[in-house]
């Protein structure tokens, strides 16, 4: 499976290099674009300076061209926080996608998206302060209208980016349970 694994609102922290190290493990092919050119944050005020200084439409060109060369295999979509938002962007936009793992995120949909029983899994702390419970009911209706195969996974307890083993936010248990279900999920596309 080809997976296209975009890092959260922190940039290329090792966390992202040791998802893609567990996926191609698992035996699939790991693309890890740096939509940061390098950088990377070690607080989320730093974060989200520098989101906000590349810009939202400079991070989804940046993405777009790191798929591009790939999308025609169909594209698993893999994404965190931020992340995961810049691959739903993608997903639903690219007709060749075999499946969406959002972890800790998601993003607007479109009026007119289409995702044609597009398998989705959404793992999100619960409760997310990025991800409320009636935003996530909503997106859920949504992404049903749209076509999607969605299953959303919440973790009572952990923090936002509760995968990352180097922040505050790390929930071992959370973690362990969410890498199992994904890599599962992976297995039966």
């Amino acid at each position: 499976m080809d997976i296209m694994l975009f890092h959260s609102v922190y940039g290329p922290r090792p966390a992202v290099r040791d998802a893609a190290d567990r996926l191609r493990e698992a035996g699939h092919q790991v693309h890890t674009p740096d939509l940061y050119d390098g950088a990377t944050a070690s607080t989320m005020e730093e974060a989200l300076a520098l989101k906000e200084r590349i810009g939202k439409e400079e991070l989804l060109k940046r993405a777009i061209l790191a798929a591009a060369p790939y999308s025609e295999r169909g594209l698993v979509y893999m994404g965190f926080s931020l992340g995961a938002s810049i691959a739903q962007t993608l997903a639903l936009g690219d007709e060749k996608a075999r499946g969406l793992v959002l972890l800790h995120g998601t993003s607007d949909i479109a009026e007119n998206a289409s995702a044609d029983e597009l398998p989705v899994q959404l793992h999100v702390a619960d409760p997310d302060p990025f991800e409320s419970h009636d935003w996530l009911t909503a997106w859920y209706l949504r992404m049903g209208r749209a076509g999607a195969d969605t299953e959303v996974y919440r973790y009572p307890g952990a923090g936002h980016l509760y995968t990352d083993p180097d922040l505050p936010d790390y929930d071992k248990a959370a973690a362990e349970q969410t890498w199992r279900i994904t890599l599962a999920f992976l297995e039966s596309l």
